[in-house]
């Protein structure tokens, strides 16, 4: 396929020769020779009129144009994704669609996890590629990069349309050792306690509920702070610190730890997760199926967390 003199193919081995800087390392991802790859390069020097990479001792380093050029052929090859992705049936019973995700650790664990289960039986060629959350997904996003993000509602850009999934509270838990979780905690207890707080990623965002969390300020002794939700479970055990969680991950760690949950001594909002889809996939058959698939796990593990319940131990 060319277009005005371009072979379309080169595209892509040129995007992967910019990010690989290497013949050898690209020829692997490409599946194809390194003769076969040293030709693309040569052929895409020949028609851009420009070195692109020149080696320099065992590295590759691109030309000031092969930079200028890059945004622009991964924005082509994403629309291009776009459009092959993008259609107005899908079968889940014989699609091998690879779906890529945005989500939290939170919800990997309480709906993706689930839902990757479930789609064993209903979708067994469907995969997904799931990636955190953050300031680079949601470029990713507005590239076209991302076919979903999973987020709570205040953080969902309000270009773009969102479904809700489900709603969740927050809860304390603690070990079952811990004699300050053997009852509801008073505020005071609560904030006498060592505190486990989470700092999403290497940004160290602030939680939903961390930042509703914040009027209590000095008052609170975070002993640690873990990058992830999943590491907090990791980190109560055999200690008399305590966390807030979403209930729906409380149940899933006191399940699987040596842990139980208590109310909150004061009120955080609940959660609301909602899903967002890229306005210009809404006709997209595939992104529709896989949110209603989300929203119907969302709702059978709500009852699973609900009987879970808030208790001490037994």
């Amino acid at each position: 396929m060319r277009f005005k003199g371009l072979d379309l193919n080169l595209v892509v081995a040129l995007d992967i020769l910019l990010q690989e800087r290497s013949v050898s390392r690209s020829a692997e991802r490409l599946k194809l020779s390194q003769p076969a790859v040293s030709a693309a390069l040569a052929r895409l020097r020949d028609y851009f009129n420009d070195e692109l990479l020149v080696s320099i001792g065992r590295s590759m380093i691109p030309t000031a144009y092969a930079e200028s050029l890059w945004p622009i052929a991964r924005d082509l090859l994403a629309k291009a994704d776009l459009l092959i992705d993008t259609s107005s049936t899908f079968d889940p019973a014989t699609s091998q669609r690879r779906f890529r995700v945005s989500a939290s650790d939170f919800i990997q664990t309480v709906l993706i996890a689930p839902a990757l289960r479930a789609l064993q039986t209903v979708a067994p060629g469907v995969s997904m590629d799931v990636g955190p959350t953050g300031s680079m997904s949601l470029t990713q996003f507005e590239n076209g990069e991302i076919d979903c993000v999973v987020s709570p509602e205040q953080y969902a850009s309000p270009a773009h349309p969102v479904r809700p999934l489900f709603t969740d509270d927050h809860v304390v838990v603690g070990w079952r050792g811990n004699p300050a979780m053997d009852r509801p905690l008073d505020l005071d207890t609560f904030l006498s306690l060592g505190h486990v707080a989470v700092r999403l990623g290497s940004g160290r965002e602030l939680t939903f509920a961390e930042r509703h969390m914040l009027p209590y300020g000095d008052q609170r002794r975070i002993e640690v702070s873990s990058s992830t939700f999943s590491g907090v479970a990791l980190m109560l055990p055999q200690t008399r610190r305590v966390a807030v969680l979403q209930q729906r991950l409380a149940a899933v760690f006191c399940d699987a730890f040596d842990l139980v949950m208590q109310p909150l001594p004061f009120e955080i909002p609940q959660l609301r997760e909602v899903a967002q889809y890229h306005s210009s996939r809404a006709n997209d058959a595939g992104i529709a199926w896989l949110i209603d698939m989300f929203a119907r796990v969302a709702a059978g593990t709500a009852g699973a967390a609900k009987g879970q319940g808030v208790t001490g131990p037994n």
